[in-house]
């Protein structure tokens, strides 16, 4: 009977797993190869030995400063890695150097990688960007507006539609961004504890958005909620969805929720009287917001997938035609601009930035995110290239050294 029963389990195992190598097996045909970094020089990108001496000196700047412990940065394109610099220690009572494995929590770069897996689920007919979120999450079906000067609320006109979410026109902020609202401040008090994705979208749906959606910009949960929507559409925890749409078809095995303690000796700390949490510690929570973890070699096969037109070492992860509407611009007249990080200046895709690289405001543009502890990756496709800078910070002195100095040194040495 025994046996019987291990055979019948072992059958039950190989169906499973047939099932998933079918299911996606459009996106993983090809063996990936083990390292995304190839080193080629930086002259191919147009930047001399003198002016990576200069990069890297301001960077050290910040290092020696004691500004924060360390940090990288990468340079790449579809034919290597020609600035690949690092300097400092992965923290501030760490000996080990920062390097390419370093593991580094990435928070708000998680949201580019749900978004994509989203217009994956679009490409196989499971989503539709004008459905409404009802659809996946019945709760948010009486949605009410606030009024933030008066907190009274009114019935929504219109429901949040995927793209909505996407474009962080839903009306759902973040208490961070909008902490003196009325709703920042109902955020505050009500969405406490530790929840899955589904039961935090729950909880939003209960309170009031910020606006119309649609007829605005604000930064905030919207991609938490996209995480929930895959959830419910994959029929399986978030951490599964990305692994069989996005990681495992790159081979961004890397790339997680939560490190093993096997491998907290990698994770790179914040400057002293900085704490960014133990990302060895399991949650409820799989945060689409920012809840990953990722080393700089991972983040180059998900940067350098997206340059390629969304296919990396012969395994397609989305059509270029898709990857190419996710870089529409959606910030329209009719959409208010109060609230959008960068003013007048640049604009937002279905998922991304979208910033002007020369100074004219219509001209070619990069796309890419940042994370809120200093982390940022930008593709540009117009010169054939995508940055990654890493580093680990939030609070104490602003730095002389940052992603948007890296950013601003990088086109200089490129323009020269």
């Amino acid at each position: 009977m025994n046996s019987q029963l291990s055979i019948f389990k072992s059958i039950i195992a190989l169906l499973a797993l047939m099932s998933l190598l079918q299911s996606h097996a459009q996106y993983n045909e090809q063996p990936i190869n083990l390292s995304s970094i190839s080193l080629i020089h930086s002259t191919n990108f147009g930047i001399d030995q003198t002016e990576i001496e200069e990069i890297k000196k301001e960077m050290q700047s910040a290092v020696d400063g004691g500004f924060l412990p360390g940090a990288l940065l990468l340079v790449g394109n579809g034919d290597g890695v020609g600035v690949l610099e690092a300097v400092g220690m992965q923290g501030p009572e760490d000996n080990t150097p920062i390097n390419k494995d370093t593991i580094f929590r990435i928070y708000s770069m998680t949201k580019p990688i749900i978004s994509v897996a989203i217009m994956t689920m679009v490409e196989d007919g499971l989503i539709n960007l004008n459905d409404p979120l009802e659809k996946f999450i019945p709760e948010f079906a009486d949605l009410q507006i606030i009024d933030d000067e008066s907190g009274a609320t009114r019935s929504s006109e219109s429901s949040i539609t995927i793209e909505n979410l996407l474009t962080h026109q839903s009306g759902i902020i973040q208490a961070i961004f909008s902490p003196d609202s009325n709703l920042g401040r109902m955020y505050s008090n009500e969405l406490q504890g530790d929840s899955t994705a589904i039961e935090f979208a729950e909880k939003l749906a209960n309170l009031p958005v910020y606006f119309e959606p649609g007829s605005a910009w604000h930064y905030g949960h919207s991609t938490n909620v996209l995480g929930a929507v895959l959830e419910v559409v994959g029929k399986k925890n978030l951490d599964a969805v990305l692994r069989e749409r996005i990681f495992d078809p790159l081979g961004m095995d890397e790339t997680s929720f939560f490190v093993p303690v096997s491998k907290k000796y990698r994770i790179a700390e914040p400057a002293q009287g900085q704490n960014l949490g133990d990302s060895t510690i399991p949650r409820k929570m799989l945060s689409g917001d920012g809840g990953l973890n990722s080393t700089t070699e991972d983040y180059v096969r998900f940067a350098e997938m997206l340059l390629n037109g969304g296919i990396y070492h012969d395994n397609r992860i989305i059509k270029e035609s898709t990857l190419n509407q996710m870089l529409e611009k959606k910030i329209g007249d009719e959409v208010s601009r109060e609230f959008f990080f960068y003013g007048n200046t640049g604009d937002w895709g279905l998922g991304f930035h979208l910033q002007p690289t020369t100074n004219n405001p219509n001209g070619p543009h990069n796309f890419g995110w940042r994370g809120i502890a200093g982390t940022f990756f930008a593709v540009d496709k117009e010169n054939d290239f995508y940055m990654i800078y890493m580093e680990q910070k939030r609070g104490g002195p602003p730095s002389p050294f940052n992603a948007n100095v890296a950013q601003r040194m990088i086109y200089e040495a490129i323009g020269n």
